[in-house]
């Protein structure tokens, strides 16, 4: 992972990083007695960029109207000026004297002190920049909001005419700043909200229109409007926001969902022990601007003990997460009474006192917190199922071992997981489930009871641990093979019902029962979509899914579609209101293709997250049965039925091939490959997906 957050501080840093290094090492290998060789030349140079990087600083100081810049860049300069001329007077002392210890010691600390002080500065420009985008962005997401109060045509003309050059500032600021990072997770984040905003840009536009039209044709279907565009303005606001918030993020813990406890644990004590020093000078100054590195340290510090508190045992978890509260709401009174410029008032004075030993408390109660977990270990079950799977065998292997309950969580969260996914089951399958669960939660209990009877290594509770094992197994099968079902009915057709519903909007006006046929596709479409985002929940939350990407982007998606769902409808609805409106056919097909666009992208994080092994094997058994069931129609001579199921069967077989060959695409094997290409061109012949 880089070391700092944009590729410019890394450009910089990294030389004076190992300019710092290079004498770190020369004072480690003469620390045998040997004299420190002249780097008056290496110094001088140091010195002449640290003069220039200053001179820069000072300039941008003066010509910036940011208060925050203005307030904290000023300590950054004096701090590096400080470690330059601690250079300076190592380099004469160590002329003078090659083994002067103290020349030695001055040499290190203002090295260090360089390095430390040119990442202050930087830090200080940088989120000065980054205030720049924020402006920009705040000024975007207000003005949005007048489309609320849009009701003729000439305002909506006016609207956009105002939102073209904001809306394309803002995109290319952002546009940039994603560029200039190296975290590629924030990155990712910036792109993916900022296309989101452009895309809702048509939307806002189309959503607008229809609202001033119905108004303008006397007001039928008007609800279902003024829904429309209020939803495309909550859905940009969020858009924005979620921009926002990234943009000021400066660190990213990539792999703490994958990291077992203590690693995270460890690294957020370092990084509240790192920032201690920049949040206690912000609050001992009563000058201190808000919103500066010394407040975002303060904040940093606090979301980092959070994630601490998220991980540790009790009763220190209650303390931190309570403390954590505390010090947000007088930090957040702190920064308040600073911003109306009453920093040196004695309320804010004894504000700022107050959090800074509730602020050393806190440190020392994580260090406590930290130190308990190094010697006992956490409580915490995994994240997937497998990994608790894992957890509850190994205590049934030898639950006299103290383990902080993980054994025990992990088999009470099989069984919760379990019991969810029964409730999307129907028929012998979710009795069948609902019942194993049942099992486990009685064995489970039942072994409990005689462990805390001190009789956990009697016959009677290996007997029920023996049990419990298989049980376990079964349940972790079921609700596997569960999931894929769910997938497999609910994925069968992911487009289908829009199409069906889309026609129905678009029938002729003179066509019969045309409002009824509407609301029947409608609600087709609605069960439908809910179905859908019900399973990919289900995959995200019971899934065996390691990646902590994908069961992100698998739940925001699932929820991203579930609140188009219903503006689908309602478009719709506009739709076959008289008199014909081209608006409304103009919103109807922007709003129902990017639902398309939605479900297509939630189809392939849900094939991510679903063994595609199990996948095919449900899919198959699926595929039988409806089989099975056409062949009786045969008989029957019921020729609905044949259609149904025959279209049924050709859609899983096209399921099955598009999962098999995104992983053929993946794989790197030619004779895997090959065998995979072969068998899904015969089954697309065979169902005539070919």
């Amino acid at each position: 992972m880089p070391s700092f957050h944009t590729k410019t501080i890394e450009q910089i840093l990294d030389p004076v990083a190992q300019q710092v290094s290079v004498l770190v090492v020369l004072h480690e290998a003469t620390e045998d007695g040997s004299a420190m060789p002249d780097l008056s030349g290496q110094i001088s140079a140091v010195n002449a960029a640290v003069q220039n990087l200053v001179k820069v600083g000072r300039d941008t100081t003066n010509s910036s109207k940011d208060a925050v810049l203005k307030q904290d860049m000023p300590p950054a300069l004096v701090k590096v000026e400080a470690a330059s001329n601690g250079l300076l007077e190592a380099s004469v002392m160590l002329r003078d004297d090659p083994y002067s210890m103290p020349g030695r010691k001055t040499l290190i600390d203002g090295a260090r002190g360089i390095l430390g002080g040119t990442a202050q500065l930087l830090l200080v420009f940088d989120q000065a920049e980054v205030r720049k985008i924020l402006r920009r962005c705040q000024g975007v997401l207000d003005y949005i909001c007048v489309a609320e109060v849009i009701e003729v045509m000439g305002d909506l003309v006016t609207f956009v005419k105002n939102l073209t050059p904001g809306m394309t500032g803002m995109a290319n600021m952002v546009s940039a700043r994603a560029k200039e990072l190296t975290f590629q997770v924030h990155r990712e984040l910036l792109e993916k909200h900022l296309d989101s905003v452009k895309n809702t840009v048509p939307l806002l536009v189309s959503a607008i229109k229809i609202t001033v039209t119905t108004i303008s044709q006397g007001g039928q279907g008007l609800a279902e409007a003024k829904e429309n565009r209020n939803y495309v303005i909550r859905k940009m606001s969020y858009d924005i926001r979620e921009i926002m918030r990234v943009l000021q993020l400066t660190t990213y813990d990539e792999d703490d969902w994958a990291m077992d406890d203590l690693t995270v644990l460890k690294k957020a004590q370092d990084n509240i022990t790192n920032q201690m020093a920049r949040a206690t000078e912000w609050l001992t100054d009563p000058n201190a601007a808000p919103g500066g590195i010394g407040e975002s340290a303060l904040r940093q510090i606090l979301a980092d003990a959070k994630k601490v508190a998220d991980r540790v045992n009790e009763p220190y978890a209650g303390r931190i997460k309570q403390a954590v509260e505390d010090l947000t709401e007088l930090t957040d009174k702190l920064a308040d009474l600073r911003a109306n410029g009453q920093g040196n008032t004695p309320e804010a004075l004894q504000l700022s006192h107050a959090i800074n030993a509730k602020l050393n408390a806190l440190q020392k109660l994580v260090d406590d917190a930290v130190q308990d977990a190094v010697k006992n270990g956490t409580g915490k079950p995994a994240n997937t199922l497998t990994g608790k799977m894992d957890q509850a065998q190994a205590w049934l292997a030898n639950p006299s071992v103290n383990d902080k309950g993980v054994g025990k969580k992990a088999i009470e969260g099989l069984v919760a997981e379990g019991r969810r996914v029964a409730q999307n089951l129907s028929g012998p399958e979710k009795r069948e489930l609902e019942q194993l669960c049942n099992d486990v939660d009685s064995l489970y209990k039942q072994l409990d009871a005689l462990i805390r009877k001190g009789q956990g290594n009697s016959p009677e509770a290996q007997a029920i641990r023996q049990q419990l094992a298989k049980k376990l197994q079964q349940l972790q099968q079921k609700i596997e093979k569960a999931l894929a079902n769910q997938v497999v009915d609910s994925f069968m057709d992911p487009t289908g019902p829009l199409a069906q519903l889309d026609r129905a909007a678009k029938a002729p006006a003179d066509a019969p029962n045309r409002q009824q046929t509407y609301e029947s596709k409608a609600h087709i479409f609605l069960k439908h979509s809910k179905q859908m985002t019900d399973t990919a929940h289900a995959v995200a939350e019971a899934g065996s899914c390691p990646d902590k990407k994908i069961v992100g982007e698998l739940n925001a998606t699932a929820n991203e579609v579930a609140e188009m769902t219903p503006q689908v409808v309602n478009a719709g609805k506009i739709l076959l209101m008289p008199p014909e409106n081209a608006a409304a056919t103009e919103n109807f097909d922007i709003l129902s293709g990017q639902y398309r666009s939605k479900v297509e992208i939630l189809t392939g994080l849900v094939d991510e997250a679903t063994d595609p092994l199990e996948f095919i094997k449900a899919s198959e058994e699926s595929i039988k049965k409806d089989s099975e069931g056409v062949a009786n129609a045969i008989r029957q001579n019921n020729p609905q039925n044949i259609i149904v199921g025959g279209g049924n069967i050709a859609r899983k077989a096209n399921r099955i091939v598009t999962v098999a060959n995104k992983e053929a695409d993946n794989s790197e094997d030619p004779e895997f490959v090959n065998n995979v290409q072969d068998a899904t061109r015969q089954l697309g012949k065979s169902s005539g997906c070919s």
